[in-house]
């Protein structure tokens, strides 16, 4: 019956977590446009999700960015909407598989530095971090490995190699995310993790499942 009880309680609130997800697209808060970027804080309730449900949780959720992200090439993402003309099927992929990783290993990392953390705030604010960071990495990846012989991005290139371009596209606008998520995913996941999780993560494991 506490078995039950429990899975009950993890349902509920993982479906809080997705809502949030699906308010911050609906809303436009979650994807941020300025004339000069395309913000994105949508990594905060995945990362915040890993840490508090675990790894397998945090893979779900960035499942969900992901079609949130996947959505906004419908006309809403000027480069999304580019990505789609020239390939639907690599768009999806690009959308989809940087935030499943992005989540499952913030809720690896998480875990792997609570047991070794005296302290609790590193895990907490390494893996806050890390959601900004990995997302950008496997972002930038996906797009590369799949877009990256295309005609639009060898234009936006313009004769920079490689590396100097990731970090001319991504600058400014990845400090901010990685900022916002150490900042606001350290003192959510911190405050919550306390009231979600009573028990330590090695009982999480065993009830959560691969």
């Amino acid at each position: 019956m506490a078995n039950i009880s429990a899975k009950t309680g993890r349902m509920v609130r993982l479906a809080v977590f997705i809502a949030i997800i699906f308010l911050l697209e609906v809303t436009n808060l979650g994807f941020i446009k300025t004339p000069a970027l395309e913000l994105t804080i949508m990594q905060i309730p995945v990362l915040v999700g890993a840490i508090t449900l675990g790894p397998a949780s945090g893979a779900l959720l960035g499942g969900v960015f992901g079609l949130t992200s996947f959505y906004q090439c419908f006309g809403k993402s000027e480069v999304g909407a580019t990505l789609l003309g020239i390939n639907p099927f690599y768009t999806f992929i690009v959308c989809m598989v940087p935030r499943i990783l992005m989540g499952w290993l913030c809720g690896l990392i998480f875990r792997s530095l609570y047991h070794i953390n005296k302290t609790k705030v590193l895990s907490f604010a390494v893996a806050s971090l890390s959601g900004a960071l990995l997302n950008t990495v496997f972002f930038m990846s996906a797009l590369m490995l799949l877009f990256g012989r295309t005609d639009f991005i060898m234009g936006l290139r313009e004769g920079r190699n490689v590396l100097s371009f990731i970090v001319w596209l991504v600058g400014i606008q990845g400090l901010i995310e990685a900022l916002v998520c150490f900042f606001i995913g350290t003192a959510i996941s911190k405050a919550l993790y306390g009231l979600m999780n009573p028990t330590p993560p090695q009982r999480q494991q065993l009830t959560e499942g691969p």
